[in-house]
Order: C-alpha cells, then sequence, then structure tokens
C-alpha cells in the first residue's frame, strides 16, 4: 500500500483536487511509531501473469504515423540602451515536443511546458511540412495542452487511449517521440513504479504518474507513452537527472496518467479552460491485515493521512490520523477518520473517490460517509477550487 496524495487529479468530463501532505512525517507531533510483524502463518496470493501483447514492431508500424513533432517560437525583445545608443533587439528561440494525435478532427495532445509562452506553434509529421497549429487551451496544473490543426481527416491517425488505472510495475511500455530532433524515435522499457508524484510546471503536484525506464530525453515531452497493446497510458513529460546533471537519460521518466490527460482535454476542447475541484486531504486505503491487528470498525476504506488547512475538508472537519503504525513495511496513520463512502456509494480505493468527485465543480456539495471513534456518521463538504 502506498501513501495516495489527491492534488489535481482530472478525470473523465471534470478535474478533481484531493489535497497533498509530502509524508507522514509531516502529521503533527503527537507521532509515535509501531513496527507490527504480520502473523507467521499470513499467505500471499499471486496474480496470474498478464497475456502478451503486440510487438514492438507491430506497434511502431500502427502508432507512429499518429505522433507529431513540435516546434514553438517564442520572440523576446532584449531592451536598447537606456540613452538611445542601441535599438532593442528582438530575438527568436525555437523548441521542440513531441504530441499525438487524438481524434479525426485534428486535435493533438502535448505538454503544457512544450509551447508554454510561445507565439506560434507548428507542427511536422515525420520531419514533412510543417502546418500551423491553434493552441485550443492549455492547463499548468497537469501539464496539458491540447492543439488543434487544420488538415484532411485522412491524413490523421488517432491513437487509442488505454487506462491508466490499470497499469502496473512490471508492464512493458513504448516510447515514441523526437528526441533532440529524431523523429519518431521508439524506445521501449518497462513500468518501474506507479503513483508517483510529479511537480507540474505551476509547483502544483501531479499524482500517480507513471515511472518507466524506457529511454526519455529531450524532445520527447509531450509524446505518448504506448502499453504493448498499442494503447496510449501516459504522455512523456519529465525525467530525473538525479544529482549529476546529466542532460540525457538516466532510466528514470515519468508520464502523466492518461486518463488524468483524458479528462482535462475534455474540457480544454469543450471550453478552453479546466475546473479542478479541491477537497484538500491525502488518504491511504486500509488493508484487511491492518483492520483485523488494529480492531478497526471496518474492513475496507480510507484513512484520512492529511487535511488541508484552509479547504474545504478542513472547514468541514475531516480529521487525520495521528498515530503511525507500520504494517508489512507500510506506514499507516490511525486515529483519525476512516472514509467509507460518498454521496452515499461505497469506495475504499484512491480511484473510487477520485471517481466520485469527478462528478462534481468547484462548489459542489459532497457527502461523506465515515467512521470517527468507531461511530459512522456523514459529514458534508464544499468542494473548493484547487490552488493555482
Amino acid at each position: 500500500m502506498r501513501l495516495v496524495e489527491l492534488l489535481v487529479v482530472a478525470l473523465v468530463g471534470a478535474a478533481i483536487a484531493l489535497g497533498a501532505a509530502a509524508a507522514f512525517g509531516r502529521l503533527g507531533k503527537k507521532e509515535t511509531i509501531n513496527q507490527v510483524m504480520p502473523p507467521a502463518s499470513t499467505s500471499v496470493a499471486l496474480q496470474a501473469p498478464r497475456a502478451t501483447g503486440t510487438s514492438a514492431e507491430t506497434i511502431y508500424k500502427h502508432d507512429a504515423p499518429g505522433v507529431v513533432q513540435i516546434t514553438a517560437t517564442t520572440v523576446t525583445t532584449t531592451p536598447g540602451d537606456p540613452f538611445g545608443f542601441t535599438p532593442p533587439t528582438k530575438q527568436t528561440e525555437q523548441s521542440l515536443g513531441s504530441g499525438f494525435v487524438i481524434d479525426k478532427a485534428g486535435h493533438i495532445i502535448t505538454n503544457y511546458h512544450v509551447i508554454a509562452g510561445a507565439q506560434k506553434v507548428q507542427v511536422s509529421f515525420s520531419g514533412g511540412d510543417q502546418i500551423v497549429a491553434r493552441v485550443v487551451g492549455k492547463d499548468p496544473s497537469t501539464d496539458v495542452a491540447v492543439l488543434k490543426i487544420d488538415t484532411h481527416a485522412r491524413a490523421l491517425t488517432p491513437l487509442p487511449l488505454g487506462d491508466s488505472d490499470a497499469v502496473r510495475v512490471g508492464d512493458p511500455v513504448y516510447a515514441i517521440g523526437n528526441p533532440f530532433g529524431y523523429t519518431r524515435t521508439l524506445t521501449s522499457g518497462i513500468v518501474s513504479a506507479v503513483q508517483r508524484e510529479i511537480s507540474a510546471p505551476n509547483n502544483l503536484p501531479i499524482d500517480n504518474a507513471i515511472q518507466t525506464d524506457a529511454a526519455i530525453n529531450h524532445g520527447n515531452s509531450g509524446g505518448p507513452l504506448i502499453d504493448d497493446t498499442g494503447r496510449v497510458i501516459g504522455v512523456t513529460s519529465q525525467i530525473s537527472t538525479g544529482n549529476t546533471g546529466q542532460q540525457g537519460n538516466l532510466g528514470i521518466g515519468f508520464a502523466v496518467p492518461i486518463n488524468t490527460v483524458r479528462s482535462v482535454a475534455a474540457q480544454l476542447i469543450k471550453s478552453g479552460k479546466v475546473a479542478h475541484p479541491y477537497l484538500g486531504i491525502s488518504v491511504l486505503p486500509i488493508s484487511s491485515q491492518l483492520a483485523q491487528l488494529f480492531n478497526l470498525p471496518t474492513k475496507a476504506g480510507l484513512l484520512v493521512a492529511s487535511v488541508d488547512a484552509g479547504s474545504g475538508a478542513a472547514k468541514a472537519g475531516l480529521r487525520a490520523g495521528h498515530t503511525n503504525v507500520i504494517v508489512q513495511g507500510t506506514t499507516y496513520p490511525l486515529g483519525g477518520d476512516i472514509i467509507v463512502g460518498v454521496d452515499g456509494k461505497p469506495v475504499s480505493t484512491f480511484e473510487q473517490l477520485r471517481d466520485a468527485i469527478a462528478q462534481k465543480k468547484p462548489g459542489d456539495k459532497l457527502s461523506v460517509q465515515l467512521y470517527r471513534h468507531g461511530q459512522k456518521q456523514t459529514v458534508h463538504v464544499t468542494l473548493g477550487n484547487a490552488p493555482k
């Protein structure tokens, strides 16, 4: 189990933000640590291996035609000499990135940071003629932007979108992009981790990012991360250089999950902007073993790990756990609220809570069913706007 930090998470038709806490170490001074070992008889159920997907060659053949190179042009003006001896000068800079087609209408997904501040954006297919693209909308909170080009539908190859919630560590993945200007380059690897947190261009956290060891370099930003069935599960966005300062790939890359991208893109296409409802908590799913060891009032639910000051959750009085225990290497915050339902529907996973909030918008009411000190009750929360 992992701490699931819920801030600015978007999905179909809406976007949500559930707050953030860096780690359980920030939950307050009333903190004790108890190490609890599992019973010796504990058994582990192993899942059957997943079916093998399509070959890399086939995936490239089918998906590469839908991947584009993006050229963003920025013009800056340098002030002249204050005495008038040197006139102001204009300097033109170009940056390269990647993107991919999502429909026959000509909409293209890329990263916000690829086109941020650009006065002109152009798209090219496999190094061919450049087509001027219109920026439909952009969202720095999720590092997503949508472009649109005017071209014949028959010239477009939309990529199928997958389900990032179904991604598992060890799944094979492929990245297609334009690293250092080399068009339509395919790299492969596996999913190294899921539910990572990365920083958006406006420094807000993006939750549920996918970590991969597939080679991602400068120019890959905005391109698709593809599963072994040829479906897009994320948008490659960042790489980690560690403390080396090295600019190339070190085997640690991150992608914004496609479920987040899908909902953000839908809102951008519809209205040009994104609304991020904000609850203001971080949660951790309980395990049946934890429930048994500590005699919790429910075997399934979400422990409230932190509550953001000033959020709707804080105003409604939601309470975070203050006593940490460790079970099988996972830290759980006990003593706070345990959420078991939203608007009358049971929730026991992050995805279920996220999906429930997805149907809301800032200002909407949310009824939260929870256990507090062993007693079940309902708390009504007014969702706020995600911090900018």
